[in-house]
């Protein structure tokens, strides 16, 4: 079995993975992406998910493991494994101010004062991924809302780990929840 995490950037991928591997579950990352201000603790990904689109049988590698695979890469996951996926889900506009703020922290001057397109293409985006993981009898899916994550910690971690059917460490897994991280909230 493989385990994924997923979901759109910026919608609590990484913190779940922290938690995930601070449960005992081994990660599949390659370490090129470094902590920074916009992820303190770290993104914990693989780079190689990139090529999944091209080679979708790069996924073999996370066998028995955890990857992040965002889910613009979810649709390349090939039909020769078992999968239990993790999906993360935060709301559009929060998902979008933690984007801007961090091509802010970056230096990207072309920010869009107006995100509604962007808004929009996610929320179709994010019908695309739902309705193809309906139709895949080879992937389990549940689903995590990032609020959730911060105001539930230890109920998140228990259901996660209930859904995965392994044995993690949940006052690990709830060690690596910070409210202070969250940051870009919507008023």
């Amino acid at each position: 079995m493989i385990t994924i995490v997923s979901g759109l950037p910026r919608s609590g991928t990484s913190l779940m993975m922290q938690m995930l591997h601070a449960g005992g579950l081994p990660v599949l990352s390659d370490s090129v992406r470094k902590p920074n201000l916009d992820n303190p603790r770290g993104y914990l990904e693989w780079e190689r998910v990139k090529q999944l689109k091209k080679d979708p049988s790069l996924i073999a590698e996370a066998e028995g493991k955890v990857v992040k695979i965002v889910s613009e890469f979810v649709m390349s996951l090939s039909s020769g494994h078992d999968y239990r996926i993790v999906f993360m889900q935060r709301p559009l506009p929060e998902v979008l101010k933690s984007q801007d703020e961090m091509l802010r922290r970056r230096g990207n001057a072309d920010l869009v004062a107006d995100n509604s397109a962007m808004e929009e293409f996610f929320h179709r985006h994010l019908i695309e991924v739902n309705q193809w993981l309906a139709r895949r009898a080879n992937m389990k899916v549940t689903r995590v809302h990032y609020h959730r994550v911060l105001r539930e910690p230890k109920a998140v971690a228990e259901e996660v780990t209930s859904f995965l059917e392994m044995p993690l460490d949940i006052g690990a897994m709830v060690g690596q929840v910070d409210g202070n991280l969250y940051r870009n909230r919507m008023k």
